[in-house]
């Protein structure tokens, strides 16, 4: 059963999906109006007893009880308004009752809803006043079966009985309200935190499928262009060109696989896992792209290669893989000059550069998110990464990256 299915056994001041706080309710619900009458018939009881007390004595004049029945009901009646001005109501039959022992039971049921509605500084104010004016009935109209000490005892019991009561279901009402917001704002922020999580999921996939794909698709796309262009070409290197685009399909469709294979998860293939680049394949990767056509210096000064840590030695290899396929793509025909230091203790540092085109080439389209991903790997990784063009109108890009001491 859902909160709106049983909201009408719910109080207004429950019932809707926020904290309410102390603004005023115009709209009842099924069981504030159960509660109002009972409210209205037991102020009329007590109000009907009282007026039994006072025509019992044979003393009393009838328009004397005539006009406490008038007042007695307009107080009873004046008790529909309680929810809409609980302060304003209770004080004027604070007035009220110090004369007419008629509306009592009107006052008290007035200082509950007062109690319940209100916080402390307005209920104790108004509290204050009805003790203060509790011995004025007595004096003024004693009770001829009762006592004066008597009946002031009573009346500031009853008074500080009904506030108690109140404020007491206030309190409980608030935790249930806050309890409630807690949970509201618990599901809020759960839904945030998973959200979170399948966005940067979806990013980290995203990042990792252009950092594998990039590289192969554009060798594809380099080589597939010079034969269109260059029909004529020789036909050993119209086989080296057609070969380069095989190899680089087939590893293209091996990563795919490894990529899905990720996202299904691992009970979902049979397939094993292929060996991570590090740092000691970046001399595969140069080939690779030596033998795609382009031109690569390579100062590699990096200390025990096979040590470096898997993680900094895998996202040196993305940053390079990246740079390669940019300078293939933006720069053809240059020569890339690639330089990684480091070692343990120094961290590593990579540099690429390439100067600017002199040849026209066909644009190859890119997506333009490749060097925010390799920002992104670096920060990951403990290190930071620039990128920028050069003054002779080049791209260079420079990264550094921690290595602890072992």
């Amino acid at each position: 059963m859902t909160r709106t299915e049983y909201r009408w056994l719910l109080p207004s001041a429950m019932a809707d999906p926020e904290l309410p706080g102390d603004r005023t309710r115009t709209r009842r619900t099924v069981r504030d109006w159960a509660v109002d009458i009972m409210a209205f018939l037991c102020a009329a009881g007590i109000g009907l007893l009282a007026l039994a007390t006072i025509e019992a004595d044979e003393t009393t004049a009838d328009v004397v009880v005539f006009v406490d029945s008038v007042v007695g009901a307009a107080a009873c009646c004046a008790l529909w308004l309680r929810r809409r001005w609980p302060v304003g109501l209770a004080v004027a039959l604070t007035v009220v009752a110090a004369v007419e022992p008629v509306a009592a039971g009107a006052l008290l049921v007035a200082l509950f809803s007062l109690a319940v509605h209100r916080p402390f500084k307005p209920v104790a104010l108004v509290g204050l006043g009805a003790l203060a004016t509790t011995p004025v009935q007595p004096a003024l109209r004693p009770d001829p079966t009762a006592s004066f000490t008597a009946s002031v005892l009573f009346g500031i019991l009853l008074v500080l009985l009904v506030l108690s009561w109140g404020m007491a279901v206030r309190s409980r009402r608030q935790l249930v309200l806050t309890l409630r917001e807690r949970a509201r704002r618990a599901e809020a922020e759960a839904e945030l935190r998973a959200e979170q999580a399948q966005r940067l999921a979806r990013e980290a996939i995203a990042r990792e499928m252009h950092d594998v794909l990039a590289h192969r698709l554009t060798l594809l796309s380099v080589h597939a262009g010079a034969l269109e262009f260059r029909p004529d070409a020789p036909a050993a290197e119209v086989g080296r060109a057609a070969g380069v685009i095989r190899d680089s399909a087939h590893e293209a469709l091996q990563d795919l696989r490894e990529i899905i294979g990720v996202l299904r998860g691992p009970g979902d293939t049979d397939e094993g896992h292929r060996p991570q680049p590090t740092l000691a394949t970046l001399d595969a990767l140069v080939a690779e792209s030596r033998l795609a056509g382009m031109k690569v210096v390579v100062d590699n000064r990096v200390t025990a290669p096979r040590d470096a840590p898997a993680a900094t030695g895998r996202t040196v290899y993305r940053i390079v893989q990246e740079c390669l396929t940019n300078a293939r793509k933006h720069a053809p025909g240059t020569e890339v000059s690639l330089t990684v230091t480091g070692g343990p203790g120094e961290g590593l540092t990579v540099e690429v550069e390439n100067p600017a085109p002199t040849e026209p080439f066909e644009r190859v389209p890119g997506s333009g998110q490749g060097l925010i991903g390799l920002t992104e790997r670096a920060t990951l990784a403990g290190g930071d990464l620039e990128h920028g063009p050069t003054k002779g109108g080049g791209f260079a890009v420079r990264a550094r990256l921690p290595w602890p001491a072992t």
